[in-house]
């Protein structure tokens, strides 16, 4: 298992990177947000991989950011989706609004992937919905997500808030992670919490 890569930029082509390790020139298929966050040709860079095997192929996956290797490994477990499919869905939806559409079921997030159906999208929620998921390098579950929506809120309150700002045209994904990023008192009205989010939103 090649568990990282480190060296030299060498080659950026259309959907890989290759680094130079050492006089060997090692390529890794990357998803499409990483070539916005390259160094230069010739500077150092590490990227955290996955190899993946078969009978007539081998290919690196890279990334950045260990939590996006991990996403990645996650969503190569759910059946039908395997590695070409996990970067597409990655170079789509970043990894905090990836792990949000899935535990508010928001189908038709998951579904702006390339190459996400309706029906693949529904599978990734089932299977992935009680695992972990990672957001700003912490860790989530299905016992503790909803300290992520401040388990200090009664779920009645966020559940009202959430609802109002679906109707005001954003998504569920959206609104539960505005809500997240909010610090609120126990006693908060679901109008004041919908006002405190429409601020993050905007």
């Amino acid at each position: 298992m090649i568990a990282s890569v480190k060296g030299k930029l060498e080659t950026v082509t259309a959907e890989s990177v290759i680094i130079d390790v050492n006089g060997f020139g090692v390529e890794s298929i990357v998803p499409s947000a990483v070539f916005n966050y390259l160094p230069k040709i010739g500077d150092d860079i590490r990227l955290y991989t996955y190899l993946h095997v078969r009978e007539d192929i081998m290919q690196l996956y890279g990334f950045l950011e260990k939590e996006d290797l991990e996403f990645f490994k996650l969503l190569i477990t759910v059946n039908g989706i395997g590695p070409k499919a996990g970067i597409a869905i990655l170079s789509s939806i970043p990894t905090d609004i990836l792990t949000f559409a899935i535990l508010s079921e928001d189908i038709k997030t998951i579904e702006k992937a390339q190459g996400i159906g309706a029906k693949t999208a529904k599978k990734l929620v089932l299977e992935l919905k009680d695992k972990v998921g990672i957001i700003n390098n912490k860790t989530i579950t299905s016992e503790n997500h909803d300290y992520f929506v401040k388990e200090s809120i009664n779920n009645e309150v966020k559940g009202e808030a959430v609802e109002v700002l679906i109707a005001l045209g954003y998504s569920r994904t959206e609104s539960m992670k505005a809500i997240s990023q909010i610090e609120f008192a126990k006693d908060i009205t679901a109008e004041e919490l919908v006002k405190l989010a429409l601020k993050n939103l905007m």
